[in-house]
């Protein structure tokens, strides 16, 4: 495995940290500048609108605007630091939670200094991971009440709605919008719902402001697919996504399934592309959790396709009847086009769906299995017509039975997680390696 390296100017403010492969005690947080109060809530603000700080729960709104709107809400606000992720390929937010837990809460504690919140919560499913974060709130008390809500892990329970559902005692499921949880939320009062990376890169920014524009122009990605196995890194903005495919040893990658599975697939042209939202979002595909799945050269991306839709199919929350019709639809084409039992107007179905079916659910769920069809489609339309004339070999060896596997990758074991959490910072060397590889981890897939 090529280890992806980051400037060493960029190295004190980064997510990743000094020593990513051992879990942080408050002292060795504090020895770095963390829970300092030399940046005060107005100045924060002003820092993060300056550098364009984005979302990463996969939305990518600007977090300056969203922690405005949650003050100006009125009530007594509420904050979340939502640590649920539901695409299957992305493993960033729990290793946050169990190796930097109080960078996380740090900004948790600074984004209710900003809103005006009286309470907080850190929302997660990983078991692991909620033992990290007591922990740390045992180690350093924050100048809130802080409760840990547990959930199961599914695809939809990371949804904003889904989060002040399940807080508020209900099922982890999605509702109807609006209101949108900055308008009401939790107990009705205004919330901030915040995935955790862009609370830590909030922290970051107020520990050291003169590197906002860097902080907010990084970001976590992990990256699997290929002969190297999965890994969780920290990249700047820009990176072009060839340039990751080659370091993670996919140098001649067919292409990618991008964003988990929101960004659908792109081919090998696209690889081109920098590693940056609005350029992505220009050609069709976006970063969403920084989840990337590099298609190899021998495989065949209408398996991937399949087993994507399978995924989102089954995990439907089975809410609205068009997800659940929706997603069963464009499920058994896509495996009826892997397993070369296709009708002839499969194509046309699916470029129908792909179109017909965006927007018509009460979360994003059914959006990327429209997004799937489509950028099949428009990405691989030679393929698609090869799999309707005749049974595609490397589809068959595939044998595409179970995508919810396949596409999941494990959460980086972190050295010392429970027994032995750093006491003391080591300090970086120069241009230090910003790489963790994902080794298999008992709990949450």
């Amino acid at each position: 495995m090529t280890t992806i390296r980051l400037p060493a100017s960029q190295q004190p403010g980064t997510v990743l940290g000094a020593s990513p492969h051992v879990a942080e005690s408050a002292d060795a947080y504090r020895a770095t500048g963390g829970y300092d109060d030399a940046t005060g809530p107005e100045e924060l603000l002003a820092h993060l609108a300056a550098s364009g700080l984005r979302g990463r729960g996969g939305a990518g709104f600007p977090a300056a605007v969203k922690l405005r709107s949650v003050r100006h809400g009125g009530g007594s606000p509420v904050v979340v630091a939502n640590g649920e992720e539901g695409e299957p390929g992305s493993a960033k937010d729990r290793w946050l939670l169990r190796a930097r837990p109080h960078l996380v809460l740090d900004g948790l504690a600074r984004a209710a200094a900003v809103t005006g919140a009286v309470r907080g919560f850190v929302y997660l499913s990983d078991p692991a991971a909620g033992e990290s974060v007591r922990r740390a709130l045992a180690e350093h008390p924050p100048p809130l009440p802080v409760e840990v809500v547990e959930t199961d892990h599914t695809y939809v329970a990371g949804e904003e709605t889904a989060v002040v559902r399940r807080i508020d005692g209900g099922p982890a499921l999605p509702t109807a919008k609006p209101p949108r949880p900055f308008e009401r939320g939790v107990g009705g009062a205004p919330t901030l719902v915040s995935n955790v990376e862009t609370l830590a890169r909030i922290a970051l920014t107020a520990a050291r402001p003169g590197l906002r524009r860097a902080i907010a122009r990084s970001t976590l990605v992990t990256l699997s697919g290929g002969p190297a196995a999965p890994v969780l890194t920290e990249v700047p903005y820009g990176i072009p996504l060839r340039t990751l495919a080659a370091r993670h040893g996919s140098p001649d990658a067919a292409g990618a399934l991008m964003g988990g599975l929101f960004g659908g697939l792109v081919d090998a042209h696209a690889l081109d592309l920098p590693l940056e939202p609005d350029a992505l979002g220009s050609a069709g595909t976006a970063l969403g959790c920084g989840a990337i799945h590099f298609l190899t050269p021998d495989g065949c991306p209408v398996t991937t396709a399949a087993d994507a839709a399978s995924h989102l199919a089954a995990e439907s929350a089975r809410q609205c009847g068009v997800c659940v019709s929706g997603t069963a639809a464009v499920g058994k084409a896509l495996y009826g086009l892997a397993a070369g039992t296709a009708g002839p107007d499969t194509a046309d179905n699916l470029h129908r769906w792909s179109q017909g079916l965006r927007g018509r659910g009460a979360c994003g769920l059914l959006d990327a299995a429209a997004g799937i069809a489509g950028s099949l489609l428009c990405s691989f339309p030679g393929l698609v017509r090869s799999h309707l004339a005749s049974p595609c070999p490397v589809c068959a060896d595939a044998a595409p039975a179970d995508g919810r596997h396949r596409l999941t990758v494990a959460v980086p074991q972190v050295a010392g997680a429970c027994t032995r959490p750093a006491r003391v910072p080591s300090p970086p060397p120069a241009a230090s390696p910003t790489t963790i590889p994902l080794p298999a981890l008992k709990g949450t897939p």
